[in-house]
Protein backbone atom coordinates (compact mmCIF):
# COMPACT_ATOMS: atom_id res chain seq x y z
CA UNK A 1 0.00 0.00 0.00
CA UNK A 2 1.33 3.17 -0.86
CA UNK A 3 0.94 5.94 1.59
CA UNK A 4 2.14 9.91 1.19
CA UNK A 5 2.86 11.56 4.82
CA UNK A 6 3.86 15.31 5.23
CA UNK A 7 5.45 15.59 8.43
CA UNK A 8 6.06 19.38 8.51
CA UNK A 9 8.58 20.64 10.46
CA UNK A 10 7.68 24.67 9.33
CA UNK A 11 4.46 25.62 7.69
CA UNK A 12 3.70 29.74 6.45
CA UNK A 13 0.89 30.42 4.57
CA UNK A 14 1.66 33.90 3.05
CA UNK A 15 -1.37 35.57 1.40
CA UNK A 16 0.08 38.57 -0.45
CA UNK A 17 -2.26 41.41 -3.32
CA UNK A 18 -4.89 38.37 -2.90
CA UNK A 19 -2.77 36.57 -5.18
CA UNK A 20 -2.26 32.89 -2.97
CA UNK A 21 1.57 31.80 -2.26
CA UNK A 22 2.49 29.18 0.12
CA UNK A 23 5.33 27.39 0.93
CA UNK A 24 5.80 24.29 3.00
CA UNK A 25 9.57 22.48 3.99
CA UNK A 26 8.86 18.82 5.66
CA UNK A 27 9.75 15.51 5.02
CA UNK A 28 7.89 13.27 2.67
CA UNK A 29 7.53 9.59 3.31
CA UNK A 30 6.85 7.08 0.61
CA UNK A 31 4.93 3.68 1.20
CA UNK A 32 7.59 2.38 3.44
CA UNK A 33 9.06 4.16 6.31
CA UNK A 34 12.70 3.24 5.30
CA UNK A 35 12.04 5.81 2.07
CA UNK A 36 12.13 9.36 3.87
CA UNK A 37 13.12 11.78 1.48
CA UNK A 38 13.58 15.81 2.64
CA UNK A 39 11.30 17.58 0.22
CA UNK A 40 10.13 21.94 -0.11
CA UNK A 41 6.89 22.39 -1.84
CA UNK A 42 5.49 25.42 -3.03
CA UNK A 43 3.11 27.06 -5.64
CA UNK A 44 2.40 30.51 -6.62
CA UNK A 45 -0.85 31.26 -7.63
CA UNK A 46 -2.17 27.88 -8.53
CA UNK A 47 -5.23 28.50 -9.74
CA UNK A 48 -8.59 26.01 -10.52
CA UNK A 49 -9.97 23.22 -9.45
CA UNK A 50 -6.95 20.85 -9.22
CA UNK A 51 -4.74 23.95 -7.94
CA UNK A 52 -7.74 24.10 -5.12
CA UNK A 53 -7.50 20.12 -4.24
CA UNK A 54 -3.38 20.38 -4.25
CA UNK A 55 -3.35 23.16 -1.52
CA UNK A 56 -5.97 21.52 0.69
CA UNK A 57 -4.21 18.13 0.86
CA UNK A 58 -1.47 20.07 1.35
CA UNK A 59 -2.47 22.17 4.32
CA UNK A 60 -4.81 19.68 6.14
CA UNK A 61 -1.44 17.69 7.44
CA UNK A 62 -0.26 21.03 8.96
CA UNK A 63 -3.08 20.90 11.14
CA UNK A 64 -2.57 17.66 11.95
CA UNK A 65 1.22 17.75 13.64
CA UNK A 66 1.22 21.46 14.63
CA UNK A 67 0.05 20.18 18.41
CA UNK A 68 3.58 21.41 19.96
CA UNK A 69 6.89 22.98 19.48
CA UNK A 70 9.07 21.53 16.99
CA UNK A 71 12.07 19.66 18.83
CA UNK A 72 15.12 21.91 19.98
CA UNK A 73 12.41 25.15 19.45
CA UNK A 74 11.79 27.17 22.15
CA UNK A 75 9.02 28.76 23.13
CA UNK A 76 10.18 32.39 22.18
CA UNK A 77 10.57 30.82 18.81
CA UNK A 78 7.36 29.84 18.22
CA UNK A 79 5.97 33.04 19.20
CA UNK A 80 7.90 34.29 16.57
CA UNK A 81 6.48 32.09 13.98
CA UNK A 82 3.05 32.88 14.74
CA UNK A 83 3.31 36.43 14.95
CA UNK A 84 5.74 36.84 11.83
CA UNK A 85 2.90 34.44 9.99
CA UNK A 86 0.34 36.80 11.33
CA UNK A 87 2.33 39.68 9.88
CA UNK A 88 2.69 38.64 6.82
CA UNK A 89 -1.13 38.23 6.00
CA UNK A 90 -3.07 40.38 4.15
CA UNK A 91 -7.20 41.02 3.36
CA UNK A 92 -8.43 38.10 1.13
CA UNK A 93 -11.25 38.08 -1.30
CA UNK A 94 -14.69 36.65 -0.14
CA UNK A 95 -13.68 33.46 -1.97
CA UNK A 96 -10.63 32.74 0.17
CA UNK A 97 -12.89 31.79 3.54
CA UNK A 98 -11.48 28.41 3.67
CA UNK A 99 -7.83 29.02 3.14
CA UNK A 100 -8.31 31.72 5.96
CA UNK A 101 -10.23 29.68 7.79
CA UNK A 102 -7.01 27.23 8.14
CA UNK A 103 -4.80 29.65 8.96
CA UNK A 104 -6.88 30.50 11.79
CA UNK A 105 -6.89 27.49 13.14
CA UNK A 106 -2.87 27.03 12.93
CA UNK A 107 -2.82 29.88 14.67
CA UNK A 108 -5.21 28.84 17.72
CA UNK A 109 -2.87 25.52 17.95
CA UNK A 110 0.47 27.79 17.74
CA UNK A 111 -1.23 29.82 20.58
CA UNK A 112 -2.68 27.67 22.49
CA UNK A 113 0.36 25.52 22.86
CA UNK A 114 2.63 27.61 23.74
CA UNK A 115 0.64 29.58 26.42
CA UNK A 116 0.47 25.91 27.77
CA UNK A 117 4.61 25.11 27.18
CA UNK A 118 5.51 28.64 28.67
CA UNK A 119 2.78 27.25 32.02
CA UNK A 120 5.09 24.23 32.34
CA UNK A 121 8.36 25.68 31.92
CA UNK A 122 7.64 28.36 34.56
CA UNK A 123 6.30 26.03 36.91
CA UNK A 124 9.49 23.50 35.95
CA UNK A 125 11.82 27.03 37.07
CA UNK A 126 9.54 27.05 40.55
CA UNK A 127 10.28 23.93 41.52
CA UNK A 128 13.80 22.46 40.41
CA UNK A 129 16.26 25.19 41.55
CA UNK A 130 15.79 24.39 45.37
CA UNK A 131 15.87 20.68 44.40
CA UNK A 132 18.97 21.03 43.00
CA UNK A 133 20.80 23.30 45.49
CA UNK A 134 19.60 21.28 48.30
CA UNK A 135 21.63 18.24 46.61
CA UNK A 136 24.79 20.03 45.63
CA UNK A 137 24.97 21.22 49.89
CA UNK A 138 24.20 17.93 50.66
CA UNK A 139 27.03 16.51 48.93
CA UNK A 140 24.64 13.98 47.11
CA UNK A 141 25.24 14.02 43.13
CA UNK A 142 22.82 16.12 41.26
CA UNK A 143 21.43 14.20 38.47
CA UNK A 144 19.53 17.01 37.58
CA UNK A 145 21.49 18.75 34.83
CA UNK A 146 20.70 21.96 32.99
CA UNK A 147 19.79 21.49 28.64
CA UNK A 148 21.30 23.76 26.66
CA UNK A 149 19.89 23.70 23.07
CA UNK A 150 23.09 25.00 21.01
CA UNK A 151 20.94 25.14 17.89
CA UNK A 152 20.91 29.46 18.94
CA UNK A 153 24.39 30.21 19.01
CA UNK A 154 23.61 33.62 19.92
CA UNK A 155 22.51 33.66 23.13
CA UNK A 156 19.28 33.32 22.89
CA UNK A 157 19.04 29.37 23.26
CA UNK A 158 16.59 28.25 26.41
CA UNK A 159 17.24 26.16 29.52
CA UNK A 160 15.08 23.12 30.59
CA UNK A 161 16.56 21.22 32.99
CA UNK A 162 16.25 17.13 32.51
CA UNK A 163 17.12 14.72 34.40
CA UNK A 164 20.13 12.11 33.15
CA UNK A 165 20.07 8.11 34.33
CA UNK A 166 23.54 8.02 33.07
CA UNK A 167 24.80 8.55 36.85
CA UNK A 168 24.76 4.71 37.86
CA UNK A 169 25.47 3.57 41.37
CA UNK A 170 28.82 2.26 41.57
CA UNK A 171 29.42 0.07 44.59
CA UNK A 172 33.20 0.43 46.64
CA UNK A 173 33.95 -2.74 45.04
CA UNK A 174 34.20 -1.79 41.28
CA UNK A 175 37.12 -0.11 39.90
CA UNK A 176 36.19 3.35 38.12
CA UNK A 177 36.71 1.66 34.95
CA UNK A 178 33.87 1.91 32.62
CA UNK A 179 32.82 -0.55 29.83
CA UNK A 180 30.09 -2.45 28.30
CA UNK A 181 29.81 -5.44 25.83
CA UNK A 182 27.43 -3.05 23.73
CA UNK A 183 30.65 -1.09 23.09
CA UNK A 184 31.62 -3.34 20.33
CA UNK A 185 30.19 -3.06 16.43
CA UNK A 186 29.52 -6.05 14.47
CA UNK A 187 27.24 -6.28 11.76
CA UNK A 188 27.51 -9.26 8.52
CA UNK A 189 31.56 -8.26 8.59
CA UNK A 190 30.73 -4.99 7.24
CA UNK A 191 32.66 -3.04 9.98
CA UNK A 192 36.21 -4.66 8.53
CA UNK A 193 35.69 -2.19 5.66
CA UNK A 194 36.90 -0.12 8.06
CA UNK A 195 40.94 -0.08 9.51
CA UNK A 196 39.06 0.67 12.66
CA UNK A 197 39.32 -2.48 15.53
CA UNK A 198 35.65 -2.46 16.21
CA UNK A 199 36.16 -5.03 18.66
CA UNK A 200 38.92 -3.94 20.54
CA UNK A 201 37.23 -2.17 23.66
CA UNK A 202 35.78 -6.19 24.36
CA UNK A 203 39.15 -7.13 24.28
CA UNK A 204 40.52 -4.95 26.40
CA UNK A 205 38.70 -6.16 28.95
CA UNK A 206 39.23 -9.32 28.28
CA UNK A 207 42.91 -9.17 28.61
CA UNK A 208 42.63 -7.08 32.23
CA UNK A 209 40.09 -10.00 33.49
CA UNK A 210 43.02 -12.92 32.18
CA UNK A 211 45.38 -10.85 34.56
CA UNK A 212 43.03 -10.83 36.94
CA UNK A 213 42.53 -7.09 37.57
CA UNK A 214 39.07 -7.05 36.32
CA UNK A 215 35.53 -9.24 36.87
CA UNK A 216 31.66 -8.91 35.94
CA UNK A 217 31.68 -8.09 38.93
CA UNK A 218 34.00 -4.94 39.93
CA UNK A 219 33.58 -3.12 36.18
CA UNK A 220 31.26 -0.43 35.99
CA UNK A 221 28.69 -0.52 33.18
CA UNK A 222 27.73 2.60 31.98
CA UNK A 223 24.20 3.27 29.81
CA UNK A 224 23.22 4.40 26.65
CA UNK A 225 23.34 8.08 26.34
CA UNK A 226 19.71 9.55 25.29
CA UNK A 227 18.61 11.85 23.15
CA UNK A 228 17.82 14.41 25.97
CA UNK A 229 21.44 13.97 27.11
CA UNK A 230 23.08 14.44 23.97
CA UNK A 231 21.34 17.51 23.25
CA UNK A 232 23.14 19.07 26.24
CA UNK A 233 25.79 19.62 23.24
CA UNK A 234 24.76 18.86 19.84
CA UNK A 235 21.90 20.34 17.84
CA UNK A 236 19.20 18.88 17.12
CA UNK A 237 19.25 19.24 13.57
CA UNK A 238 22.71 16.90 13.64
CA UNK A 239 20.92 14.43 15.89
CA UNK A 240 18.08 14.90 13.13
CA UNK A 241 20.75 14.12 10.63
CA UNK A 242 21.95 11.10 11.85
CA UNK A 243 18.71 9.17 10.79
CA UNK A 244 20.27 9.33 7.69
CA UNK A 245 22.21 6.43 6.59
CA UNK A 246 24.26 8.37 4.53
CA UNK A 247 25.31 10.73 6.85
CA UNK A 248 26.15 7.23 8.83
CA UNK A 249 28.07 6.07 6.30
CA UNK A 250 30.66 9.39 5.95
CA UNK A 251 31.14 9.45 9.45
CA UNK A 252 32.06 6.06 10.07
CA UNK A 253 33.87 6.21 6.61
CA UNK A 254 32.37 2.82 5.29
CA UNK A 255 30.31 3.72 2.02
CA UNK A 256 28.20 0.25 2.18
CA UNK A 257 26.51 1.57 5.48
CA UNK A 258 24.34 4.18 3.67
CA UNK A 259 22.71 0.86 1.76
CA UNK A 260 21.37 -0.21 5.04
CA UNK A 261 18.01 0.94 6.44
CA UNK A 262 18.56 3.65 9.22
CA UNK A 263 16.79 1.23 11.97
CA UNK A 264 19.30 -0.82 11.19
CA UNK A 265 22.24 1.55 11.56
CA UNK A 266 20.83 3.09 14.31
CA UNK A 267 20.86 -0.70 16.45
CA UNK A 268 24.08 -1.93 15.10
CA UNK A 269 26.28 1.29 14.88
CA UNK A 270 25.43 4.42 16.85
CA UNK A 271 23.90 2.62 19.44
CA UNK A 272 27.17 1.47 20.61
CA UNK A 273 28.87 4.77 20.07
CA UNK A 274 26.00 6.19 22.40
CA UNK A 275 26.67 3.80 25.03
CA UNK A 276 30.02 4.62 24.99
CA UNK A 277 29.56 8.00 25.05
CA UNK A 278 27.01 7.76 28.14
CA UNK A 279 30.42 5.59 29.58
CA UNK A 280 32.39 8.72 28.88
CA UNK A 281 30.02 11.05 30.95
CA UNK A 282 29.81 8.43 33.57
CA UNK A 283 33.23 8.19 34.09
CA UNK A 284 33.74 11.88 34.44
CA UNK A 285 31.77 11.87 37.72
CA UNK A 286 33.22 8.53 38.37
CA UNK A 287 37.10 10.42 38.29
CA UNK A 288 35.46 13.32 40.59
CA UNK A 289 34.60 11.14 43.15
CA UNK A 290 37.65 8.69 43.06
CA UNK A 291 40.69 10.98 41.67
CA UNK A 292 40.28 9.13 38.51
CA UNK A 293 38.83 7.21 35.96
CA UNK A 294 38.72 4.92 32.75
CA UNK A 295 36.51 4.65 30.00
CA UNK A 296 37.52 1.64 28.00
CA UNK A 297 35.70 3.18 24.83
CA UNK A 298 35.14 7.00 23.97
CA UNK A 299 37.67 9.26 22.84
CA UNK A 300 35.02 10.74 19.87
CA UNK A 301 37.41 13.55 19.54
CA UNK A 302 36.56 15.14 16.04
CA UNK A 303 33.00 15.05 16.42
CA UNK A 304 31.92 18.75 17.67
CA UNK A 305 28.32 19.68 18.36
CA UNK A 306 26.75 20.04 14.54
CA UNK A 307 29.18 17.63 12.99
CA UNK A 308 30.60 14.55 12.98
CA UNK A 309 34.15 12.78 11.07
CA UNK A 310 36.51 9.91 11.48
CA UNK A 311 34.16 7.51 13.00
CA UNK A 312 33.29 9.75 15.82
CA UNK A 313 29.30 10.61 16.06
CA UNK A 314 29.41 12.25 19.28
CA UNK A 315 31.43 14.60 21.19
CA UNK A 316 31.78 12.48 24.05
CA UNK A 317 34.77 14.30 25.71
CA UNK A 318 32.97 17.57 25.29
CA UNK A 319 29.99 16.04 26.66
CA UNK A 320 31.64 14.93 29.84
CA UNK A 321 33.14 18.23 30.09
CA UNK A 322 29.82 19.99 30.20
CA UNK A 323 27.95 17.69 32.39
CA UNK A 324 30.49 18.57 34.78
CA UNK A 325 30.45 22.12 34.29
CA UNK A 326 26.58 22.32 34.83
CA UNK A 327 26.54 20.08 37.62
CA UNK A 328 28.57 22.60 39.36
CA UNK A 329 31.85 19.54 40.10
CA UNK A 330 34.12 21.51 38.34
CA UNK A 331 35.24 25.23 36.90
CA UNK A 332 38.06 24.19 34.68
CA UNK A 333 39.21 21.39 32.60
CA UNK A 334 41.97 20.48 30.82
CA UNK A 335 42.26 18.20 27.30
CA UNK A 336 45.74 16.35 26.96
CA UNK A 337 45.07 14.79 23.61
CA UNK A 338 47.58 12.48 22.94
CA UNK A 339 45.63 10.73 19.73
CA UNK A 340 48.02 10.34 16.38
CA UNK A 341 45.15 13.47 15.19
CA UNK A 342 44.16 16.72 15.51
CA UNK A 343 41.12 16.46 17.79
CA UNK A 344 39.27 19.40 15.99
CA UNK A 345 36.13 18.28 17.46
CA UNK A 346 36.58 19.25 20.79
CA UNK A 347 38.76 22.24 20.00
CA UNK A 348 35.59 23.97 17.85
CA UNK A 349 33.35 23.40 21.08
CA UNK A 350 35.43 25.06 23.36
CA UNK A 351 36.83 27.92 20.62
CA UNK A 352 34.92 30.55 23.04
CA UNK A 353 35.52 29.11 26.55
CA UNK A 354 39.30 29.02 26.18
CA UNK A 355 39.15 30.35 29.62
CA UNK A 356 37.68 27.69 31.52
CA UNK A 357 38.94 24.70 28.73
CA UNK A 358 42.62 24.30 28.02
CA UNK A 359 43.60 21.92 25.42
CA UNK A 360 47.19 20.66 25.24
CA UNK A 361 47.05 18.53 21.64
CA UNK A 362 49.68 16.56 20.34
CA UNK A 363 49.58 15.27 16.66
CA UNK A 364 50.99 14.60 13.16
CA UNK A 365 50.58 17.49 11.24
CA UNK A 366 50.49 15.77 8.13
CA UNK A 367 47.51 13.49 8.08
CA UNK A 368 43.47 13.95 8.70
CA UNK A 369 42.13 16.34 10.10
CA UNK A 370 43.96 19.33 8.67
CA UNK A 371 41.29 21.64 10.18
CA UNK A 372 42.91 24.98 10.57
CA UNK A 373 40.13 26.90 11.99
CA UNK A 374 39.93 24.36 14.97
CA UNK A 375 43.62 25.01 15.49
CA UNK A 376 42.59 28.36 17.18
CA UNK A 377 40.94 26.67 19.83
CA UNK A 378 43.91 24.35 20.92
CA UNK A 379 46.29 26.39 23.69
CA UNK A 380 49.36 24.47 23.76
CA UNK A 381 49.58 22.71 19.82
CA UNK A 382 52.18 20.23 19.05
CA UNK A 383 52.81 19.64 15.83
CA UNK A 384 54.50 16.28 14.87
CA UNK A 385 55.87 14.95 11.39
CA UNK A 386 55.73 11.72 10.08
CA UNK A 387 57.87 9.00 11.90
CA UNK A 388 58.32 10.73 15.30
CA UNK A 389 59.90 8.55 17.31
CA UNK A 390 59.98 7.38 21.45
CA UNK A 391 63.00 9.84 22.24
CA UNK A 392 61.46 13.06 20.68
CA UNK A 393 57.90 12.02 21.22
CA UNK A 394 58.14 11.23 25.27
CA UNK A 395 60.33 14.34 25.86
CA UNK A 396 57.67 16.64 23.84
CA UNK A 397 55.12 15.23 25.61
CA UNK A 398 56.58 15.72 28.81
CA UNK A 399 58.40 19.16 28.45
CA UNK A 400 54.62 20.66 26.80
CA UNK A 401 52.05 18.65 29.82
CA UNK A 402 54.46 20.16 32.32
CA UNK A 403 54.60 24.20 30.74
CA UNK A 404 50.86 23.29 29.95
CA UNK A 405 50.35 22.74 33.87
CA UNK A 406 52.03 25.68 35.02
CA UNK A 407 49.85 27.59 32.58
CA UNK A 408 46.46 26.43 34.00
CA UNK A 409 45.29 24.75 36.93
CA UNK A 410 42.77 22.41 35.85
CA UNK A 411 39.97 20.99 38.53
CA UNK A 412 40.00 17.57 35.90
CA UNK A 413 42.55 16.28 32.88
CA UNK A 414 40.49 14.35 30.29
CA UNK A 415 42.92 12.21 28.55
CA UNK A 416 42.71 11.59 25.13
CA UNK A 417 44.81 8.14 25.46
CA UNK A 418 45.10 7.29 21.04
CA UNK A 419 47.21 4.59 20.24
CA UNK A 420 47.24 5.22 16.60
CA UNK A 421 50.50 6.72 17.51
CA UNK A 422 51.86 3.16 17.66
CA UNK A 423 54.50 2.41 15.09
CA UNK A 424 53.00 0.04 11.97
CA UNK A 425 50.26 2.28 12.37
CA UNK A 426 48.13 2.69 8.99
CA UNK A 427 46.70 6.27 9.74
CA UNK A 428 48.22 7.61 12.36
CA UNK A 429 51.98 7.12 10.88
CA UNK A 430 54.27 8.11 13.86
CA UNK A 431 56.99 5.36 15.28
CA UNK A 432 56.12 4.97 19.28
CA UNK A 433 56.74 1.65 20.49
CA UNK A 434 54.35 -0.48 22.65
CA UNK A 435 57.11 0.70 25.51
CA UNK A 436 56.60 4.49 24.81
CA UNK A 437 53.05 4.66 24.67
CA UNK A 438 53.20 2.59 28.34
CA UNK A 439 55.65 5.29 28.90
CA UNK A 440 53.72 8.00 27.87
CA UNK A 441 50.37 7.37 30.07
CA UNK A 442 52.38 7.02 33.03
CA UNK A 443 53.99 10.48 32.83
CA UNK A 444 50.59 11.65 32.23
CA UNK A 445 49.41 9.86 34.60
CA UNK A 446 52.44 10.72 37.16
CA UNK A 447 52.38 14.58 36.70
CA UNK A 448 48.27 14.24 37.66
CA UNK A 449 49.45 12.46 40.93
CA UNK A 450 52.73 13.01 42.33
CA UNK A 451 53.89 16.42 40.55
CA UNK A 452 51.61 18.61 42.89
CA UNK A 453 50.20 19.24 46.15
CA UNK A 454 46.48 18.23 45.46
CA UNK A 455 46.25 15.22 43.09
CA UNK A 456 44.01 16.18 39.55
CA UNK A 457 41.75 13.68 38.50
CA UNK A 458 42.01 12.03 35.18
CA UNK A 459 39.56 10.87 33.16
CA UNK A 460 41.28 8.31 30.58
CA UNK A 461 39.12 7.25 27.11
CA UNK A 462 41.04 4.99 24.77
CA UNK A 463 40.39 6.81 21.56
CA UNK A 464 41.74 5.88 18.20
CA UNK A 465 44.17 2.87 17.30
CA UNK A 466 43.89 0.77 14.09
CA UNK A 467 45.86 -2.56 14.62
CA UNK A 468 45.18 -5.83 15.82
CA UNK A 469 47.79 -5.43 19.19
CA UNK A 470 46.11 -2.22 19.90
CA UNK A 471 43.92 -3.75 22.49
CA UNK A 472 46.87 -5.63 24.28
CA UNK A 473 48.64 -2.47 24.38
CA UNK A 474 46.21 -0.53 26.04
CA UNK A 475 45.37 -3.62 29.19
CA UNK A 476 49.35 -3.37 29.52
CA UNK A 477 49.23 0.11 29.51
CA UNK A 478 46.24 0.41 32.39
CA UNK A 479 48.22 -2.70 34.08
CA UNK A 480 51.13 -0.86 34.60
CA UNK A 481 49.43 2.08 35.91
CA UNK A 482 48.37 -0.35 38.65
CA UNK A 483 51.27 -1.66 39.41
CA UNK A 484 52.98 1.81 39.43
CA UNK A 485 50.53 2.77 42.37
CA UNK A 486 49.00 5.15 39.92
CA UNK A 487 45.78 3.82 39.82
CA UNK A 488 44.16 1.69 42.45
CA UNK A 489 41.24 0.63 44.23
CA UNK A 490 41.48 -1.51 47.54
CA UNK A 491 38.26 -2.45 47.38
CA UNK A 492 38.26 -4.03 44.14
CA UNK A 493 41.77 -6.27 44.99
CA UNK A 494 40.29 -7.73 48.24
CA UNK A 495 36.60 -8.48 46.60
CA UNK A 496 38.81 -10.07 43.73
CA UNK A 497 41.18 -11.73 46.23
CA UNK A 498 38.04 -13.31 47.88
CA UNK A 499 36.85 -14.48 44.67
CA UNK A 500 40.19 -16.10 43.91
CA UNK A 501 39.91 -18.14 47.39
CA UNK A 502 36.46 -19.41 46.89
CA UNK A 503 36.65 -20.76 43.29
CA UNK A 504 40.48 -22.00 44.12
CA UNK A 505 42.14 -20.03 41.49
CA UNK A 506 45.70 -19.70 41.55
CA UNK A 507 47.85 -16.29 41.00
CA UNK A 508 46.39 -13.47 42.81
CA UNK A 509 46.27 -9.79 40.60
CA UNK A 510 49.36 -8.69 42.98
CA UNK A 511 51.53 -11.39 42.94
CA UNK A 512 55.24 -11.01 41.82
CA UNK A 513 54.94 -13.58 39.23
CA UNK A 514 52.37 -11.93 37.80
CA UNK A 515 53.90 -8.34 38.25
CA UNK A 516 56.58 -9.82 35.97
CA UNK A 517 55.46 -11.76 33.23
CA UNK A 518 55.41 -9.57 29.97
CA UNK A 519 51.44 -9.55 29.20
CA UNK A 520 51.40 -7.95 32.88
CA UNK A 521 52.35 -4.74 31.62
CA UNK A 522 54.50 -3.88 33.84
CA UNK A 523 57.49 -2.08 32.29
CA UNK A 524 60.97 -2.83 33.03
CA UNK A 525 62.83 -0.88 35.66
CA UNK A 526 64.85 1.29 32.66
CA UNK A 527 64.23 5.14 31.17
CA UNK A 528 62.03 4.93 28.17
CA UNK A 529 65.51 5.54 26.25
CA UNK A 530 68.28 4.37 28.54
CA UNK A 531 68.95 1.39 30.70
CA UNK A 532 68.97 3.14 33.71
CA UNK A 533 67.13 2.52 36.55
CA UNK A 534 63.94 4.85 37.26
CA UNK A 535 61.91 4.89 40.41
CA UNK A 536 59.61 6.91 38.12
CA UNK A 537 59.44 8.52 34.60
CA UNK A 538 59.73 12.47 35.70
CA UNK A 539 63.04 11.41 37.99
CA UNK A 540 64.18 10.35 35.22
CA UNK A 541 63.63 13.10 32.62
CA UNK A 542 64.03 15.79 35.99
CA UNK A 543 68.11 14.14 35.36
Amino acid sequence: MRSYRIFSHLAKVLQHNSVKTSTLVGRVQIGWPLISLPVTLSFDGVEGKWGQRLKSYLQKPIQAFVPGPIMGDTSENTSKLDSQTASNQAPVSQGDSKPTERMQTLQEHLTQRTDEHNEEQSRQNTQEPSEASAACSSGQPNTKVQKTDPQDRDGASSEQPHKTHLFVEVADHQWPIVYSTEYNIGFLGMEKLHPFDSGKWGKVFQFLREEGMLSEATIVRPLEATEADLLVVHSSSYINSLRWSITVAGITEVPPVALLPNFVVQKKVLKPLRTQTGGTILAAKLAMERGWAINVGGGFHHCSSDRGGGFCAYADITLSIKFLLELGLIKKAMIVDLDAHQGNGHARDFMDMMDKVYIMDVYNRNIYPHDGFAKRGIRRKVELDFFTGDEEYLDKVYNHLKKALEEFEPDIIVYNAGTDCLEGDPLGALSITAEGIKNRDQIVFEFAKKERDKPIPVLMVTSGGYQRNNARIIADSILNLRQKGLIGCQAAEEHQAKRKKKTGSSGSPSSPESATTPSSGASSPTSPTSGEPRRGLLDWFKR
